[in-house]
C-alpha cells in the first residue's frame, strides 16, 4: 500500500510539474498536426488561445492549492467551496474521466505499436494490446505513486526526443512560403477556423489539474501545487506551439492531412527515413508513460473519494491506497476497453476522447465556482470567473455532441447521491 504520511515519498514541485506536463503532452500530440491539417497553419492561433485558457485554469488550481493546502484532490476543493453533493459529483466525474481517458491513451499507444506489429491494428489485436498496457501501468502504480511519477517523467524525456528532433528539423528546413500557403486551406476566416481548431486542441491540455489531484502526495501543497501546475502548463504550451510551427513550415497541409506519423515524416524529409522507426519507438514509450501518470491520478481520485465516503473503503483507507484500488481500476478499464472496441482505432479513440473532454471541463468549471466562493481577495475571484468562462466556452467548442451523455451522467450520479447521503458514513471529514 502507498502511504502519504512518509514525507520521503512525497513529490517535489519539479517532479510534480513534470507529471503535469507529461499528462498533458500525451499521445495525441503526435497525431494532432495531421488532424489539424484541414484547419491549416492558422491552428497556431487556436494553440495560443487554448494555452491562455489552460494557464487560466492553472491559476485556478494554484489559488485553490494556496487557499486549501490540506484539501485532498479536486473533490476536496469542491467540498470546501460547494458542499458534499458537488464533491461527490466531482469525485465520480473525474474518476470516470480518468478511467475512460486511460483507455483512450492505451488505444493511441496501440496505434503506434501497430507501426511495428500490424496485427495490432485489428480489433482483436488492439484489445489485447490495450489490456496489456493497462495492466503494465497499473502494476507501476501498485509498486508506488513515486515509481509511477518517475516512470511518467522518464517517459516524458524520452517522448520529447522525437519532438525536439522534429523542431530542429523545422528550424533547418522551415519555409515561410509553405507555412503561409497552408494558413487556411479552406479560406475560412479566423473567426471560424480558431473555434474549429479548439475542438481538437483542448484534448491536448487535459491534465492541467494533475498537481491538484496529487496534492496529498506533494511536499508543500500551499506552495508547490501552484508552481507545478503553472510550470507544467507553460512547458506543454511551448512544446505544442514550437512543434506545430515546425511541421506546418516544412510539410504542406495537403500532404500533412494524409500522414499517420507527422513528426516521423518531418524528420524523414530532413534527416532521412531511417530515424522514423526510432521516433515511433519513442512515441510508444511516451504514450505508455502518459498512461502511467493517468492511472495514478485515477487511483488517487478513488482513494480521496473513499476517504470522503463517496466510494467503498476498499478504494482507500485515510492516506493509504490499498492494493484493491488499482486492481479494481484496472478491471474497470479492461471492461471499457472491450466494450468500446471499434472497427478502427481512430473511431474508438474519438468516442473515448469526447466523453473525457466534456467531463473534465465540467469538473474545471465546478472547481472555478468553488474558488469564487472560497476566495478572499478580488484577484482570486477574477481568476475564478475567467476559469469558469473558459470551461463553459470550451465545452461548447470542444465536443458539443457529448454534452447530452454528460448531462445524463450527472443525472445518474445525482440519484446515486441520495443513496450515498443516507447509507454511507464519512471516514474522514476534511476541516471546513
Amino acid at each position: 500500500m502507498t502511504d502519504t504520511t512518509d514525507s520521503a515519498h512525497h513529490l517535489g514541485w519539479g517532479l510534480a510539474a513534470l507529471v503535469v506536463a507529461g499528462n498533458m503532452i500525451g499521445s495525441g500530440l503526435y497525431l494532432l498536426p495531421a488532424t489539424l491539417a484541414p484547419t491549416g497553419s492558422s491552428s497556431i492561433v487556436g494553440w495560443v488561445v487554448a494555452a491562455i485558457g489552460a494557464v487560466t485554469l492553472a491559476l485556478v488550481f494554484a489559488a485553490l492549492g494556496r487557499l486549501q493546502p490540506d484539501a485532498d484532490g479536486l473533490s476536496g476543493y469542491a467540498e470546501r467551496g460547494l458542499g458534499r453533493f458537488f464533491a461527490f459529483q466531482t469525485a465520480l466525474a473525474f474518476w470516470t474521466a480518468c478511467l475512460v481517458g486511460n483507455v483512450a491513451i492505451a488505444v493511441a499507444a496501440t496505434g503506434y505499436l501497430g507501426y511495428f506489429f500490424p496485427v495490432l491494428k485489428t480489433p482483436v489485436g488492439a484489445v489485447f494490446s490495450c489490456l496489456a498496457l493497462i495492466w503494465l501501468t497499473t502494476g507501476a502504480y501498485i509498486v508506488g505513486a513515486r515509481v509511477a511519477a518517475r516512470f511518467a517523467a522518464l517517459a516524458l524525456a524520452i517522448g520529447l526526443a522525437p519532438i525536439a528532433v522534429a523542431v530542429a528539423a523545422g528550424v533547418v528546413a522551415f519555409d515561410p512560403a509553405v507555412f503561409a500557403a497552408s494558413w487556411s486551406p479552406s479560406n475560412a476566416p479566423l473567426a471560424q477556423s480558431v473555434p474549429a481548431s479548439l475542438a481538437i486542441i483542448f484534448w491536448a491540455f487535459l491534465g492541467v489539474e494533475s498537481a491538484a489531484v496529487l496534492s496529498a502526495r506533494v511536499k508543500d501543497p500551499a506552495r508547490d501545487v501552484g508552481r507545478a501546475t503553472i510550470a507544467g502548463v507553460l512547458l506543454a504550451a511551448v512544446v505544442y506551439i514550437a512543434a506545430t510551427v515546425a511541421v506546418f513550415g516544412v510539410i504542406p497541409a495537403g500532404v500533412l492531412v494524409q500522414s499517420s506519423s507527422p513528426y516521423a515524416d518531418l524528420i524523414a524529409r530532413v534527416f532521412g527515413a531511417s530515424i522514423g522507426g526510432v521516433a515511433a519507438a519513442c512515441t510508444v514509450i511516451k504514450a505508455t508513460g502518459t498512461l502511467s501518470g493517468w492511472v495514478m491520478l485515477g487511483g488517487e481520485t478513488a482513494r480521496a473519494a473513499a476517504r470522503q465516503g463517496f466510494l467503498p473503503s476498499g478504494f482507500g483507507l485515510g492516506d493509504k491506497t490499498p492494493i484493491a484500488n488499482p486492481l479494481l481500476g484496472g478491471a474497470i478499464m479492461s471492461v471499457v476497453a472491450v466494450i468500446s472496441n471499434q472497427p478502427t482505432l481512430g473511431g474508438q479513440f474519438g468516442v473515448l476522447v469526447g466523453l473525457t473532454s466534456v467531463l473534465s471541463l465540467a469538473i474545471y468549471g465546478l472547481c472555478a465556482v468553488s474558488l469564487f466562493r472560497l476566495a478572499g481577495r478580488p484577484r482570486d475571484r477574477v481568476v475564478a470567473i475567467l476559469g469558469l468562462a473558459f470551461s463553459v466556452a470550451a465545452v461548447a467548442a470542444a465536443a458539443p455532441g457529448y454534452i447530452l451523455p454528460t448531462v445524463a451522467f450527472f443525472a445518474v450520479t445525482s440519484l446515486a447521491w441520495l443513496w450515498v447521503r443516507k447509507n454511507v458514513r464519512v471516514s474522514t471529514v476534511p476541516a471546513a
